[in-house]
């Protein structure tokens, strides 16, 4: 079994190999330990035992030797006379239906004692065929005799109960509702307290509106045995929402056994409301409902602490309306205050919800922008912000352009404090307002540069993707005797004035910009072109392997696309294969699983790029279709040299083979490691030792030659 980790964890050093686990002697250990009696009888008039475990004799005082066989002692006869046909009833009906079955009855043990029990099973036809019964029977008298307990007083109490004004409650640490009163019931918008219990059976996710609130509240349960006034937001049966505070303790039985939870609940939703009120009069404008100054402080303390336990940035970016003062004073200040909240709206919009902008006073405003980790990420946003900005805004059926100019700071290179951080973006604000306005300058001239050259590159990239700027070479893959079995399409560019641009620079900027789809594209529809004449007249396909990046799994179509430029080019969908990393399983599992499975059901080969760089790739490689598995270059280097690496890189390619996957090593730069991977298992190969990657035409030559490289 696949056991996942608790936390993402860094590459193990060593794995073990060879121990193998005795599943039989596991699963017998199991059975038999378990506080219950486990299962298989027939479906006949006795239920005739084929086989029980052990815990049949503390259950039912009878081995399970009494038990097994057409002579051992009938459960027919062990389950209680008054029980037998609403027994047997039950599990005609699931086995009929084809489902499971739960019941709870008597039955009487082999010194005359009566206990209730819980059974739980299932039918299944067995090794030769045969309907059978399997399941688990548990002693449930003790929890049976408490609910009793509880019934009884309950009964003494329910008046009372009943007619309370409060809301009352007992409930399951699970989260189930045991009872509610009419008062509870109303309070929730529900017609009856039945109603209540039967439709509310999971308090954690239908309840509370704040995520963790159920769990919160078990754990001050468990901590003091009560709580006092605890406000939560809660959703009514019609999907309003009401603010309620809750006393609670925790009830037990005399031996000290949790029973379940019980108290009261008020609807405290107009108090709540008249402070909701007064905190956003104080932390809020008046005009635009944009945090105050007030509030902007304690969000960039937030963000300051945030950012120095997370290692990202901190952003602060002052904000000056540039032809502010014309629309006021010429307009009136009517037309102003309209202008200040189109602008805070379009602000707003910008951002996310862990953003804030903030109005100082007047035109200026403040943004605080967190967890950032990339300066390129954060002149995409600005950029949004300017245009958006900038945009018309009709005022007094007249059309104006107002932009604006922003000054940039980030936390910890600009400053460690919000008074700095301010003061150096109100510094690069003018800046901006210097260069022209309508645009953005960061403090730090490096910073500026960073974002210069970005631009250009954005810039220059569309232009080339227009114009065929982009080259596509190709690195081989061979297999064990070096004949090339395969090539890597990989993306080059040189700018006639910025020169070679390598794809760690120009990678990210498609991603950011959406560039990256064209990108591809691009790059697809010259492989395949180049596969299609490549495999026209070879006996042996070559596959050509294309890298997709996480980003065009949240396209519209990618599938498509594909699907569209293997027709155009005329290359077999079986001639590719698409380079993947796990990356693109971090988001939505369920969207990415069903394109991989439209890509294959295309006739395409799938495969993780990277393995062992990240933390989960052994669960991805079980869970989706993919058929090869590409060794990372991390695995490969130091291989002849290092123990530990040739451990794990064994391990790695152990694990492929098992698996049933194409085992493909990149970055092989010396003869060592070939042998060593080669020796150990590898299918193919792939990295300087062989070839760099290339243009078309040097592929074409070495085709040619009909020889290993």
């Amino acid at each position: 079994m696949t056991l996942p980790p608790s936390r993402p964890q860094r590459p193990r050093k060593s794995l073990l190999s060879s121990e193998v686990l005795d599943r039989s002697r596991v699963l017998d250990t199991l059975v038999n330990n378990l506080d219950a009696m486990t299962y298989r009888c027939l479906h006949d008039a006795q239920w005739t035992m084929i086989f029980v475990s052990q815990g049949c004799v503390a259950l039912t005082g009878h081995s399970a030797a009494d038990l097994i066989g057409p002579s051992g002692v009938s459960w027919e006869l062990i389950t209680h006379e008054e029980d037998r046909g609403r027994v047997r009833r039950a599990v005609d009906r699931a086995v009929a239906s084809r489902q499971r079955f739960s019941v709870q009855y008597r039955i009487v043990t082999a010194n005359g004692l009566i206990k209730w029990v819980t059974e739980r099973g299932v039918a299944v036809h067995d090794e030769q065929g045969q309907l059978v019964i399997e399941g688990i029977i548990e002693d449930y008298t003790v929890q049976k005799a408490t609910l009793d307990a509880l019934e009884q007083a309950e009964s003494r109490y329910r008046s009372i109960f009943e007619n309370a004004s409060e809301g009352i409650f007992q409930s399951t640490r699970e989260g189930r509702y045991l009872a509610a009163n009419q008062a509870l019931a109303r309070l929730y918008g529900y017609a009856s307290a039945k109603a209540l219990i039967a439709d509310l059976s999971d308090i954690d996710r239908r309840l509370y509106v704040q995520s963790g609130r159920r769990e919160e509240f078990c754990r001050l349960m468990e901590l003091h045995g009560q709580v006092l006034n605890f406000e939560s937001e809660v959703f009514r049966q019609d999907g309003s929402r009401i603010w309620i505070s809750e006393n609670a303790h925790v009830v037990r039985d005399p031996a000290g056994r949790f029973i379940c939870y019980e108290g009261t609940v008020q609807d405290i939703s107009e108090r709540r409301h008249y402070q909701a009120q007064l905190e956003r009069q104080a932390n809020h404008d008046l005009l635009t409902g944009l945090p105050n100054r007030i509030l902007l402080a304690d969000r960039i303390e937030q963000g300051l602490a945030h950012a120095a336990r997370s290692g990202y940035y901190l952003t602060l970016v002052f904000m000056d309306l540039d032809n502010f003062k014309f629309i006021n004073d010429g307009l009136g200040h009517s037309a102003g205050d309209e202008l200040l909240k189109i602008v805070a709206s379009r602000l707003t919009g910008c951002l996310r919800s862990s953003d804030t902008v903030a109005r100082l006073g007047g035109d200026e405003f403040v943004l605080v922008l967190n967890d950032h980790y990339r300066i390129s990420t954060v002149v995409t946003l600005l950029e949004r912000v300017v245009q958006d900005v900038g945009r018309p805004i009709t005022l007094g059926n007249r059309e104006f352009q107002v932009t604006s100019s922003l000054g940039v700071a980030l936390y910890p290179e600009d400053g460690e404090d919000a008074q700095s951080l301010l003061r150096h973006a109100d510094v690069a604000m003018y800046e901006a307002k210097k260069r022209g306005r309508n645009n953005f300058q960061f403090f730090t001239p490096e910073l500026n540069r960073v974002a210069d050259e970005r631009l250009n590159i954005e810039a220059a990239m569309r232009v080339a993707l227009d114009t065929g700027g982009f080259e596509v070479h190709y690195q081989p893959k061979v297999d064990r005797a070096r004949r090339v079995t395969g090539v890597e399409a990989l993306a080059r560019w040189t700018h006639k004035e910025l020169g070679p641009i390598t794809p760690d620079r120009f990678i990210p900027v498609a991603e950011e910009t959406g560039l990256i789809l064209p990108l591809t594209l691009a790059v697809l529809r010259q492989a395949f072109a180049a596969g299609q004449r490549w495999n026209r007249e070879r006996q042996s396909p070559l596959r050509v392997a294309v890298n997709l990046s996480a980003q065009l799994f949240l396209t519209d179509d990618i599938v498509g696309h594909v699907a569209g430029l293997l027709e155009q080019t005329g290359l077999s969908a079986r001639q590719v294969e698409l380079e993947i990393t796990e990356t693109v399983f971090l988001g939505d599992n369920d969207r990415a699983v069903t394109i991989l499975r439209d890509f294959k059901a295309l006739g395409l080969s799938l495969a993780m790029d990277d393995f062992g760089t990240g933390y989960s790739s052994l669960g991805y490689l079980r869970r989706f279709p993919l058929d090869t598995m590409k060794i990372d270059r991390s695995l490969v280097t130091d291989v002849e040299r290092e123990p530990e690496v040739a451990m794990i890189a064994r391990a790695a390619i152990s694990l492929g083979k098992s698996l049933g996957k194409t085992v493909v090593a990149e970055g092989v730069e010396n003869a060592a490691q070939f042998d060593f991977l080669a020796l150990h298992g590898c299918d193919e190969f792939q990295g300087y030792l062989l070839s760099r990657p290339v243009p078309e035409a040097a592929i074409d030559e070495l085709l040619a030659q009909h020889a290993a490289i």
